[in-house]
């Protein structure tokens, strides 16, 4: 027996569903960027463009096999060709580090996920596939000039144990908040750099929305992007170090819209619980208690946004419906 004998797990399906949606997603996104890319960017755009595109294909073959309805995800009615560029100077290749860094987690988590050695060969194809332009935007945006790097720090001499109970403690009055480690550095550097551009990408899409209460929505998003890369930057001021800052990857001027209020919504959605589990991994791994208190209050603020923006994709028609599990309540009824 063959694995592709072995019927898909209802965790394979879902799984292949929601790379279905993110690809035809992302490529309806990249054929707008290719389109206006200079030559140097074109080539990574392509890529990826490419990678995804067959990994719709592998997709569609493996619902055709199982017998289940393909996906409608994204199609060319949710991009519009031959329109002004939205976005600005290397915001593509900021975009596409930003969502390999997504691509990447959903992929590594989606591995573990899958028990078909052709889908798990697939997802750990996929995340390689993402891990390894992620490096190339990287590079490229670094030679550019417009990606800052973490701050540097003197290397550790010595090992050292945690002795002091203030060390988590910063409500305490009567004794002076610590610097921040490493650890609460890397994932406060990490949530305002996805904040960076995905406040341009909120104020590209809010300009272009045909829906009010789209627009409205995405207003919101630009706003609490700002906010939490406000918040966070003051905790390393606080250690004397500058949050990251870019020039570069702004939105134009455009108000022609490329894509459709759908994709945007989809797009945003997207990066809403990404953020929402970014928050949970930056509370969860530092040891100072007001880091993850603060990462709380902006959890409820990214969850109650991303609440609001379901009922907006519903009330439209937007919201493509998961593969459901059979209703054995109605056999009792």
């Amino acid at each position: 027996m063959t694995s592709r004998d072995v019927p898909i797990t209802s965790s394979e399906l879902a799984n292949l569903w929601m790379t279905f949606q993110e690809k035809t997603m992302i490529i309806r996104m990249l054929e707008h960027f290719i389109e206006h890319a200079d030559n140097a960017e074109k080539q990574l755009l392509l890529t990826h463009y490419n990678n995804a595109s067959k990994a719709i294909d592998i997709i569609k073959g493996i619902f055709q096999q199982e017998e289940a309805v393909i996906p409608i995800g994204f199609t060319e009615s949710d991009v519009q060709k031959g329109v002004p560029k939205l976005f600005d100077y290397l915001f593509d290749i900021m975009y596409l580090h930003m969502m390999t860094k997504v691509e990447m987690s959903l992929y590594s988590l989606f591995c573990g996920m899958s028990y078909r050695k052709d889908i798990n060969d697939f997802f750990i194809n996929l995340t390689a596939e993402a891990q390894e332009i992620n490096c190339q935007a990287t590079q490229f945006l670094l030679e550019k000039g417009v990606l800052v790097r973490p701050a540097f720090v003197s290397m550790p001499k010595e090992v050292h144990f945690v002795e002091n109970k203030n060390y988590r403690n910063s409500f305490n009055l009567f004794s002076e908040t610590r610097s921040l480690n490493t650890i609460e550095v890397s994932l406060i550097h990490h949530a305002i750099e996805t904040n960076l551009v995905g406040m341009q990408l909120m104020i590209g899409f809010a300009q272009v929305a045909s829906n009010k209460d789209v627009q409205n929505y995405l207003v919101k998003g630009m706003k609490l992007s700002k906010k939490i890369e406000i918040d966070l930057g003051e905790f390393l001021r606080q250690s004397y170090i500058e949050p990251p800052a870019t020039h570069a990857g702004k939105a134009t001027t455009s108000k022609i819209p490329p894509f459709s209020d759908k994709l945007m919504m989809y797009n945003t959605s997207l990066l809403t619980s990404f953020g929402l589990g970014s928050n949970a991994l930056g509370g969860a791994f530092s040891l100072r208690n007001d880091l993850p208190a603060k990462m709380a209050l902006l959890a409820k603020d990214i969850f109650t946004f991303a609440q609001d923006g379901g009922k907006i994709m519903i009330k439209n028609g937007w919201m493509e419906e998961p593969p459901q599990i059979e209703d054995r309540n109605q056999l009792t009824k």
